[in-house]
């Protein structure tokens, strides 16, 4: 689907690192990584589907790259706590909103909360990624703009490297491919 941010299907992914597909018990890294990690997700995802059609179309966003980010962050959901925390009790919901950064709004399986962290992204996008990197492409910004959600779009140099200062080096590339 072809969004104010993208084409997803035009996105190039190497998809999941190794490191990253081990730890969830796959054998090889990639996109064939990804894809297994987000359909093992698709059940419970399911319970947010209409969330997150629903605040794709306000913010223009393509609602399968927010379930990339929910699949990738959160395991939609199951990886949290009772609570709805994760990362040792700094990130929170779905998308685990860092509250050292931000103030979590609503509750971690809201709507609110997925609207707030996918204002977080178009914001980086819109902000940051427009105007560092000008020059690319509507899909190199948003990987970008993932990234940057990863870990602050300071740490992004080129986009041949974007991932290298992500969480298992490989956010964005897993994020696109998850959501592909």
């Amino acid at each position: 689907m072809s969004c104010q941010y993208g084409d997803l299907r035009r996105v190039d992914t190497t998809g999941a690192s190794f490191e990253t597909a081990r730890a969830d018990g796959k054998q090889a890294g990639g996109v064939a990584a990804s894809h297994s990690m987000a359909a093992d997700d698709l059940n419970a995802m399911n319970r947010y589907k209409s969330l997150i059609i629903s605040v794709g179309q306000a913010k223009g966003v393509d609602p399968a790259v927010i379930a990339g980010i929910i699949s990738r962050e959160s395991r939609a959901g199951k990886g949290l706590d009772s609570n709805g925390w994760g990362d040792h009790g700094n990130a929170f919901g779905l998308m685990q909103i860092d509250k050292r950064w931000h103030t979590p709004q609503g509750g971690p399986f809201s709507e609110t909360h997925i609207s707030q962290a996918t204002q977080i992204l178009v914001d980086i996008i819109n902000f940051e990624v427009k105007k560092k990197f000008s020059s690319w492409t509507k899909e190199e910004q948003l990987k970008a703009g993932l990234a940057g959600y990863n870990m602050g779009l300071s740490r992004v140099h080129s986009y041949e490297r974007v991932d290298e200062s992500t969480t298992g080096k490989d956010y964005s590339n897993d994020v696109i491919a998850r959501a592909q």
